[in-house]
């Protein structure tokens, strides 16, 4: 009797074997393709265990990239053709993933710079419902990546950026190697506004804003020095997106509807989680005061170059908005991280709380160049420091009473 059950099973395991679509958006590839599709699809067809299809999205090339691309999908099996008469990665994906049916939607260049190795581990926690989104990253721990040291400080500086501006966990948003449930990439799509380049990070951002798993995979990844990319306005454009998102999430229309939603994270161990709820007081102290240390030295360090040139309010000024950013993501990640709030409720607050900081450690400077017409650099540093370890008490008080203050804690 235990067999009739048992092979009831194996085929309801069967029919949900997940499907796979894997994007390729290519222009003007003509030479590279048959390569790329012979490689992958013969890595699909012996080493993946679930099925899959291979998208070839053309994105209006003007070689024969699309007569070839016809000519291998009439020749090999579960390969397709999508042809787009405008160019854009983003609008590439965004397309192709919007028509894809299957459980999970992959994107990879056409030059294979990403080892395929990582096409499971990076499809897998998506297929057992773990992840919402995976993302191939060079720059995580594990990580071997070759490619020139040019290249290599513009993806660290960019990706620091993000992180500093946005809060992103996500360690590189613009590695060439994605995938996403179908079920929520979907409503995703219809938020991003970007065609081009910065598409990746805007839906990265937004599915991190919105509550979303984003799991990250390291990867192997050799440079392709035929790249076609503009840096230059490519950078411009993507400054110009994080501005962009950072207005959207302020205003909440960076909030999407239509999203799977995680139940609440709930302790394993209530007791053990209740223990660390009483020491939260302890931890935040010791976290915010080591950050607001180091802070406070690189305010100081600031200050002391930028004053070789600039009057004290705006050296104050400039050297506050640099360490700002650092601090904020800092507390943001080790200090308060139990105690999210509203994006905008919180990007609010923050700006307030930063300019009374200002206040405080600008009304310093005031008086002492009121009390003395010149007074000494290290005078004015000293004072600096004073009362920023004055502004750094009352930043604490008000983000952790104000501005990170527990949902349901109303005021008494």
């Amino acid at each position: 009797m235990s067999a009739v059950p048992q092979l009831d099973v194996e085929s309801r395991a069967s029919r949900r074997t997940a499907t796979v679509d894997v994007v390729i958006p290519v222009y003007n590839e003509e030479h590279s393709l048959p390569g790329c599709l012979e490689v992958l699809s013969e890595h699909l067809a012996t080493g993946f265990p679930f099925s899959w299809t291979i998208t070839i999205v053309d994105n209006a090339s003007s070689d024969a990239t699309l007569r070839v691309a016809h000519e291998l999908a009439a020749a090999m099996d579960r390969v397709r053709v999508l042809h787009l008469d405008r160019k854009g990665r983003g609008l590439a994906l965004r397309t192709a993933w919007g028509y894809s049916d299957a459980d999970v939607v992959v994107y990879m260049d056409v030059d294979l710079s990403t080892g395929l190795d990582a096409l499971l581990p990076l499809v897998a926690p998506l297929v057992n419902g773990h992840s919402d989104l995976a993302v191939g990253s060079r720059l995580a721990s594990g990580a071997r990546t070759v490619r020139g040291g040019k290249r290599e400080l513009i993806s660290r500086c960019y990706n620091g950026m993000v992180r500093w501006t946005h809060g992103a966990r996500f360690t590189d948003a613009q590695c060439g190697f994605k995938a996403a449930r179908t079920d929520v990439i979907k409503p995703l799509l219809n938020a991003v506004r970007d065609d081009s380049w910065f598409f990746d990070t805007e839906l990265l951002l937004l599915a991190e804003h919105n509550g979303l798993r984003v799991h990250e995979v390291p990867v192997d990844w050799v440079e392709d020095v035929d790249t076609r990319v503009n840096v230059v306005r490519t950078a411009f454009d993507d400054i110009a997106g994080l501005v962009r998102v950072a207005r959207a999430k302020f205003t909440g229309q960076a909030k999407v509807a239509g999203l799977p939603q995680r139940p609440a994270p709930r302790a394993a161990h209530p007791q053990a989680a209740l223990a660390k709820r009483e020491n939260g007081l302890l931890w935040q102290l010791v976290s915010f005061g080591a950050i607001g240390l180091v802070s406070t030295v690189l305010t100081a360090v600031l200050y002391a170059v930028l004053r070789n040139w600039w009057p004290p309010l705006l050296a104050n000024l400039v050297a506050l908005i640099a360490t700002t950013l650092w601090n904020t993501e800092a507390n943001r990640r080790y200090t308060f991280l139990r105690e999210p709030g509203s994006s905008g409720r919180v990007h609010l607050q923050g700006l307030v709380v930063f300019a009374l900081y200002y206040a405080v450690t600008s009304g310093a400077l005031l008086v002492l160049n009121a009390w003395q017409a010149d007074p000494s650099r290290w005078l004015e540093v000293l004072v600096l420091v004073v009362s920023s370890v004055l502004g750094t008490a009352l930043r604490f008080v008000l983000l952790r009473s104000w501005v990170f203050r527990p949902r349901g804690e109303g005021a008494s």
